[in-house]
């Protein structure tokens, strides 16, 4: 049998990021618990970035809320392989809601980052963009190169929704970024940027 060179060629996931994120204007970025959370904060620390500290799994639904309540802004899901098999039913449910303004990108590197680098499903052939397709997503796509990333971010912006892209990353641990800490301010921030001051302080 071939061997698979496709799993020896993965992106690294620091750069797919800075691409998807680049320019980004008034993009809402929703960035999942661990690695996606420290790949955006090293992308630029943003105050239209909702980092995720923690609630594993709950990426998507945050962003369909998101997506639905401001039906007006493109918003972009980032998230990982882990955190996307823990939340499948999110797929469904986004299938089902259609937010033509939403994005959901998985940065899938087939490993639990947090938790020592074991495989995920994906290591053995769970193929999350068909999932996506199955559930009635617009659009599903398994991406390999960053060329494909390029077209991936002018479709978040540009695109009707809801779209979905797992991204072939390298396995690894970059070194971390941080995000802020402190829950409060990152929702405060949040709803301030989106908002605006005299909305945030009426409500």
């Amino acid at each position: 049998m071939a061997a698979d060179r496709s799993r020896d060629e993965r992106l690294p996931r620091r750069a797919v990021v800075q691409a998807l994120l680049a320019g980004r204007g008034e993009l809402l970025v929703v960035a999942g618990l661990g690695a996606p959370a420290w790949d955006a904060a090293a992308a630029g620390d943003h105050p239209l970035t909702f980092p995720l500290w923690g609630g594993m799994g709950g990426a998507a639904m945050v962003g369909l809320g998101l997506a639905l309540a401001q039906p007006s802004r493109r918003v972009l899901v980032l998230t990982g392989d882990g955190e996307m098999l823990m939340g499948l039913g999110a797929l469904a449910t986004i299938g089902v809601a259609r937010p033509a303004n939403l994005a959901v990108v998985v940065l899938d590197n087939e490993r639990y980052g947090e938790t020592g680098m074991q495989e995920t499903h994906t290591a053995a052939g769970v193929d999350l963009a068909a999932v996506a397709a199955a559930c009635g997503l617009r659009e599903a796509a398994t991406v390999r190169t960053m060329a494909e990333v390029g077209r991936l971010r002018e479709r978040v912006h540009a695109d009707a929704g809801p779209l979905f892209a797992a991204v072939k990353v390298a396995p690894g641990k970059p070194p971390l970024v941080l995000p802020p800490r402190d829950g409060a301010h990152l929702k405060n921030r949040f709803r301030e940027a989106l908002l605006g001051t005299q909305a945030y302080c009426q409500t």
